[in-house]
């Protein structure tokens, strides 16, 4: 079993603060949404070229400048 064992609390985990995912230690970046794919993916400009992530827990569209984590766009944040 991995931590929290069965029966243990989960309050012994520890939580996301700050700018940096504990989890990966990465942060969040802004990207501009290049086109929509089917599956609920995107291409975008990552400022450094394209890459294709997903758009499945925001409503993006072409244009938008989108909050990506581990390439899973998590807000929408302006056009």
């Amino acid at each position: 079993m991995t931590a929290p064992e069965r029966g243990q609390s989960s309050s012994l985990l520890p939580e996301c603060t700050g700018e940096i995912c504990i989890t990966c230690s990465d942060t969040a970046v802004e990207v501009t949404v290049l086109r929509l794919l089917a599956d609920d993916l995107a291409v975008v400009d990552t400022g450094a070229g394209e890459e294709t992530v997903s758009v499945a827990l925001v409503t993006a569209g072409v244009g938008d400048t989108i909050l990506v984590h581990a390439r899973e766009a998590i807000a929408v944040v302006g056009k």
